[in-house]
Formats: C-alpha cells, sequence, structure tokens
C-alpha cells in the first residue's frame, strides 16, 4: 500500500495516488464546488472506472489518459457531480451508471443500479451500497480485498464530521442516519478507509463515536 497518500487534494492541483495491490485510486479535486473525482485503475488488466465526472471534463479525460476509460459512475444526480460526465461518455465510450432512483436526473442516458449489484474494475470488483436520504439513488462504492483492506467511495452520503445533506428534512435525514449506521457502520470495520464526494477522507473508526452526537443534532 502506498504509504505517502493523504487524500489531501486542492482544486487545479494535482491528484493524490494510493496504489494498492490490487486497484490504483487517482483522487482529483474539481471546480468550482471542490468536487472529488476517483479513478480506479487495475493495475493487472489496466481497466479504468472513474467515479463522478464532476466537472473539469479536459482534466478528467488527461487523467485517464491513453488507456481509455470503461466504465463512469455517478454516485448521485446532484448536477455538481456529473457536470463533465457526457463529454467524458463521448470522449471514452465509457458506460454510465447510476443507481435506478436518480437516473432521470442525469444529462445521458445512463444503465441502472440497484443495492448489492457489482461493478467490474478489471479483476476487481465494486460492490454498490444504495444509502437513501441525500438523493432518492445515492450509492456508496465498497472496494475490499484481504490484503488491501476496505475502500468505501460514499459521495455525499456520508463526510468526515457527519452524513450529507438533507435540507432540514427530518424524514429524509432518519432515512439517510439509519442506512449509515445500519449499511456502512453496521457492516464495516473501523479500518475502512472512506473517500467522500467533497474534501478529505477519513475512516470509520475516527467517525463513529460521534454516531449519537449526528442523530441527536439532526444533521
Amino acid at each position: 500500500m502506498s504509504e505517502h497518500y493523504t487524500g489531501d487534494v486542492t482544486t487545479g492541483g494535482p491528484p493524490d495516488v494510493r496504489t494498492l495491490t490490487g486497484l490504483t485510486i487517482s483522487k482529483l479535486s474539481v471546480g468550482p464546488m471542490e468536487n472529488n473525482a476517483y479513478l480506479l485503475r487495475c493495475p493487472a488488466s489496466g481497466d479504468q472506472v472513474l467515479i463522478d465526472a464532476a466537472n473539469e471534463a479536459p482534466r478528467l479525460l488527461e487523467l485517464v489518459g491513453d488507456a481509455g476509460l470503461s466504465t463512469v459512475v455517478t454516485t448521485h444526480r446532484h448536477m455538481d457531480h456529473w457536470v463533465a460526465l457526457e463529454e467524458v461518455v463521448a470522449t471514452t465510450g465509457a458506460r454510465s451508471l447510476v443507481h435506478a432512483a436518480d437516473a432521470d436526473g442525469l444529462p445521458i442516458a445512463s444503465e441502472p443500479l440497484a443495492d448489492g449489484d457489482r461493478i467490474r474494475v478489471g479483476e476487481r470488483w465494486l460492490d454498490v451500497i444504495h444509502i437513501v436520504g441525500h438523493t432518492p439513488g445515492s450509492v456508496a462504492l465498497l472496494y475490499q480485498d484481504d490484503t488491501d483492506g476496505r475502500h468505501l467511495f460514499t459521495g455525499d452520503s456520508l463526510f468526515p464530521g457527519g452524513v450529507g445533506n438533507t435540507e432540514q428534512d427530518p424524514v429524509r435525514f432518519n432515512s439517510l442516519i439509519d442506512d449509515v449506521e445500519q449499511k456502512v457502520f453496521g457492516r464495516l470495520p473501523d479500518d475502512t478507509w472512506f473517500y467522500p464526494g467533497h474534501g478529505k477522507d477519513s475512516t470509520l473508526g475516527a467517525e463513529r463515536a460521534a454516531l449519537p452526537e449526528w442523530r441527536a443534532r439532526g444533521w
């Protein structure tokens, strides 16, 4: 595992690259809303998958390079996570995936995802976890391996310090905090590293003790 990855990136700056045994993760921040985009590469096959073609298509395509792109996964339907989707797909020929409940929000026809689906990254896989609340079709994507551990891409459902924005809607908030507690913290160990849609990364262990506080404050 790469010893120098921090997950700290700035818009306009270089990607931060994490080299695992079975997967290489490149994290790039794009403007204007400081979205994180993640390029996953299987070193054995060269296959590449992009999580959130958020914006700045030329920078994303430069990150992809000449190796090509098989798939773009959109974590949820909010526009700041798919501004570059149409151009990236048109340029690379990649297929576009999004949860069925958020498919109508995207600018191009995309294949639907469901909870429990698996997305191939060459010889590796991402498990789809449906998390309802930030949007109806938000997903987290889990890579897990005996050597590499567990790595979770959470979109805007989970951040260091709290769950995603539910616009002060108590029904949406309760759905989101329930799903995050049950499907993420209830399923995965403390050493799981998670990669959010904006800002810095964290681990589930660093956040777990704050879950009751998040629920009590309602956001």
